[in-house]
């Protein structure tokens, strides 16, 4: 009963493992696409994938920035205008949804797609002071 439990419990994250998705099969499934991701339970942001890898994020609140992504160490990282920090992701297919585990910090966050948008971001001009 104990070894049973015990590989039930292993058996996902093996699974999970497997389904890792390379460059070539992330680039396929997101660009031109513009995703929308949750985390836990509520929206978190949206990201446009444009051509050669360039992409635009906004937590949805019309701050957008952009940057682009390349393939690291079986990872998809991501580097932003603001931020020359890599963002490092693993991102898997449960199902048909697209799963995003943050690498830099696996204990952080597990982003999940809650769906496509009709259009791109929407992203305010640049801030104005007086």
């Amino acid at each position: 009963m104990i070894r049973a439990l015990a590989l039930a419990l292993v058996l996902p994250v093996a699974a999970q493992a497997q389904d890792r998705l390379t460059a070539e099969e992330f680039e396929a499934y997101v660009t031109g696409k513009t995703l929308i991701y949750g985390f836990e339970g509520q929206s978190y942001g949206g990201e446009d994938y444009l051509e050669n890898r360039r992409v635009r994020w906004s937590f949805l609140d019309g701050r957008c920035k952009s940057g682009h992504w390349y393939p690291s160490d079986g990872n998809i990282c991501f580097v932003y205008e603001d931020n020359p920090e890599p963002q490092c992701w693993s991102f898997y297919l449960r199902g048909s949804t697209l799963v995003a585990q943050f690498e830099n910090n696996p204990e952080y966050e597990e982003l999940y797609e809650t769906g496509e948008a009709e259009g791109p971001l929407q992203c305010l001009g640049p801030e104005v002071g007086v």
